[in-house]
């Protein structure tokens, strides 16, 4: 099983010569990947909960926030190895053909290392900054997928949807991963899992128990097969959100990757027991997981993992 780290992206960590040491010292210890993650807002009264959090709050480290992308951009030119993912993008946010742009030039200068995660957010003041509607965000979601796809294959393209529409164009800018970069995506409910056993390179989750990633990512395996699809060719990726404490947590409630540096090492061993491809932790979010200081460490504390 492979390990990546969220690159330095919020809080203390926000700063270019933190983000192209960490890449660096990354690649030294055998890490696989570098990962960002998308926020847009951090409201004051949110409209919505944070669902990853007890009581809906969001971090305080979500205040300084870096842009996903361009994060991602300066990591390709400080790097040579790492594979460079979002984790992930709250696509119907963004244009479809911007995007594909945006995307294929980080693909184009990684040298083909893009891990495109995309997921449809939970945010309604997100949606509403960005001037969306939540209304049919997953009918958006795949009509993005779609033209994501159409662009990257290259060649004469023309689309029509009632969110986007593109004159017959000629896009000969294309992905090193041709025909595309690889795809996972964020999802839980059925149609969601659907949606991943059917058209996705593989499966993002977070949050949920490790007994409960292990169970859905049979389902995805189970619809992939009834539909005729080889369910080896669905990968899965852990996302880690750490929480660490000094003390070891007891309890069969302890969420996972939550506790002491132990338990969260465990954690990403049972993720390796349940034939999970790889496991991307991010200490941003643990308490002075922001610090410099704090960050480098984790970054060593885990590879001992590698």
């Amino acid at each position: 099983m492979r390990l990546g780290f969220a690159l330095p992206q919020v809080g203390g960590v926000c700063d270019p010569t933190v983000i192209a040491s960490a890449v660096r010292r990354a690649e030294e210890l055998g890490y696989a990947s570098g990962w960002v993650n998308d926020r847009l807002l951090w409201p004051t009264a949110p409209k919505a909960p944070y669902p990853a959090s007890a009581d809906g709050s969001l971090p305080t480290q979500w205040q300084r926030n870096l842009d996903a992308l361009d994060v991602l951009t300066f990591a390709a030119a400080h790097s040579t190895t790492l594979r460079l993912g979002t984790s992930v993008l709250i696509l119907p946010l963004y244009n479809p053909v911007l995007l594909a742009r945006r995307l294929t030039t980080i693909d184009v200068l990684s040298s083909g290392r893009l891990t495109a995660g995309f997921g449809l957010g939970w945010s309604p003041d997100e949606y509403r900054a960005a001037g969306v509607s939540m209304a049919g965000q997953a009918e958006r979601f795949e009509d993005s997928l779609d033209l994501l796809d159409k662009i990257w294959e290259g060649g004469t393209v023309q689309h029509a949807s009632e969110f986007v529409s593109v004159a017959e164009s000629m896009f000969d800018a294309r992905p090193v991963q041709h025909p595309r970069p690889p795809v996972y995506l964020a999802a839980y409910t059925p149609a969601g899992l659907a949606r991943i056993a059917s058209r996705a390179d593989g499966w993002i989750p977070a949050g949920i128990p490790i007994a409960a990633m292990a169970d859905m990512r049979r389902a995805i395996s189970s619809i992939a097969t009834a539909a005729g699809r080889d369910p080896e060719q669905i990968g899965c990726i852990v996302r880690a959100n750490v929480h660490l404490v000094e003390a070891m947590l007891d309890g069969p409630d302890r969420p996972p990757f939550c506790g002491s540096v132990t338990q969260v090492m465990a954690d990403v061993e049972r993720c390796a027991e349940n034939g999970f491809d790889e496991v991307l932790i991010d200490v941003q979010f643990s308490p002075g997981g922001d610090r410099p200081d704090h960050y480098f460490e984790h970054l060593e504390q885990f590879a001992a993992l590698i």
